[in-house]
């Protein structure tokens, strides 16, 4: 009864522990890896590309990545013993690895990269087993400001997208601005009105409509699944290990910069999925985070974390289901072994992505609003809520901003929600709470009358 109850409250129409029937989670697990697989291959097309990797080893590290992240996303969200979140997460590579993995690349190789991967993850593993006492770092002040963060900081991305993709020669034309908003519009007239299946899928339905609407604008390019094989099956150290200390120092930067994100990810997910994310839960998926990490770095891929991108996912559809994350990490498995299918995915229009996108990562943005709706917002709050945003977005849009910090503090502060999560949770310990403040004032009146 009292799921019944949390469900009507927020409308869900799937909660968490709800399992759908097969063919709805297939939908809607298809759904969260449309939102999450442009994430996942890029930074390894980044870093092969940056390492002048060649097209077979590049071609491998790609499945690879998917097929960690399909691991990972199941242990995430389905649990093994005491691993893992049990909610709707979905896994991937975080560009936070990025620049470590190229400075470790460009001296040890792919396999140093492997060894710096698989030892960092023991990092996040023991910084897991410490998530209690920074659970007590984050009050709804913080967590709403960071799940506002993660949507804000996101915008950009879906703009770019909406305008065809950064680089593109058609950058902002009236044929990608159209359409991403006739997806955008898609969605949204199915969100609202659709029933069933046609409202839980209406991000997925927007993409299939809008990529189908490009392919006769001549905006799909084939080539990728005509050349990718059918079969591709990622060997263990295929490209050897190296295990080195300097490599490790470099990665454990990024492994606490991605705890930190994982903790504001998760507690996103509770807040949207009506699930009480206790340092317990949390403290699992940061543990699911780094055996993650581990099985991505045995089968050749890159860390693996928590993707914020699908957090929008679940209040925009109402569906909250860890077995539709389960899935969506069944299929992410199955695409890592089978590249033409994941050719065919990676094949979507920036303007498709766009337009569910703007969606998407607004919707995050609002759920944070709606916690911090829920404090008062007083003086102290207000500094916390303003200096943490407007950091965290200027980082975001100006880059250059930190190009002159040492090389570890850009990995910590390169991402603009590690930068708001650090600068909120700075505050809200340095700023002594009003309440605080008046209890004082009141004990020293009365020693004073005394």
């Amino acid at each position: 009864m009292k799921q019944n109850n949390i469900k009507t409250k927020n409308n869900l129409i799937y909660g968490v522990n709800d399992n759908p029937n097969l063919l709805t989670k297939i939908l809607l697990g298809f759904q969260h890896i449309f939102a999450a697989f442009g994430g996942i291959i890029v930074v390894p097309l980044v870093i092969s590309s940056s390492l002048g990797f060649d097209p077979i080893m590049s071609t491998a590290v790609i499945s690879a990545s998917i097929l960690a992240a399909g691991i990972a996303t199941i242990i995430q969200a389905n649990g093994v013993g005491k691993i893992g979140s049990q909610v709707a997460c979905i896994m991937g590579t975080d560009f936070t690895f990025v620049s470590p993995a190229i400075s470790v690349g460009s001296v040890l190789g792919l396999p140093g990269i492997i060894g710096a991967t698989i030892l960092g993850a023991f990092f996040e593993i023991i910084l897991s087993y410490f998530i209690k006492p920074l659970m007590k770092l984050f009050p709804p002040i913080v967590t709403g400001t960071v799940v506002c963060l993660i949507g804000l900081t996101l915008i950009p991305v879906s703009m770019d997208w909406a305008a065809g993709g950064v680089g593109s020669d058609s950058y902002g034309s009236l044929l990608n601005v159209s359409i991403s908003m006739f997806v955008m519009i898609i969605t949204l007239f199915l969100n609202k009105y659709g029933k069933g299946i046609l409202s839980s899928a209406s991000i997925l339905i927007g993409m299939v409509v809008g990529y189908l609407i490009c392919i006769p604008l001549g905006l799909v390019d084939f080539s990728a699944v005509k050349d990718a094989s059918f079969v591709s099956i990622p060997k263990i150290f295929e490209y050897g290990v190296t295990f080195d200390l300097k490599a490790l120092i470099a990665f454990l930067p990024a492994y606490f910069v991605t705890t930190i994100e994982t903790v504001g990810c998760l507690k996103a997910i509770g807040e949207v999925s009506n699930v009480d994310m206790n340092d317990k839960r949390v403290g699992s998926g940061v543990l699911a985070d780094g055996v993650g990490s581990i099985f991505g770095g045995v089968v050749g891929a890159f860390p693996n974390t928590s993707f914020s991108q699908n957090v929008g996912l679940i209040p925009l559809t109402k569906v909250a289901s860890k077995h539709v994350a389960v899935m969506a990490g069944i299929l992410l498995v199955v695409l890592g072994l089978f590249p033409k299918f994941a050719a065919l995915i990676n094949g979507i229009p920036q303007p498709v992505l766009g337009g569910v996108g703007i969606v998407m990562f607004g919707t995050v943005a609002a759920a944070g609003i709606k916690t911090l709706s829920g404090v008062e917002i007083n003086d102290r709050n207000l500094l916390i809520i303003a200096t943490s945003i407007g950091l965290g977005l200027g980082v975001t849009f100006r880059p250059d901003f930190i190009s002159n910090l040492p090389e570890g503090l850009q990995m910590v502060f390169s991402s603009g929600i590690s930068t708001g999560t650090i600068v909120a949770l700075v505050l809200n310990i340095v700023l002594k709470d009003d309440k605080n403040n008046e209890i004082e004032n009141i004990k020293d009146l009365e020693c004073e009358g005394a």
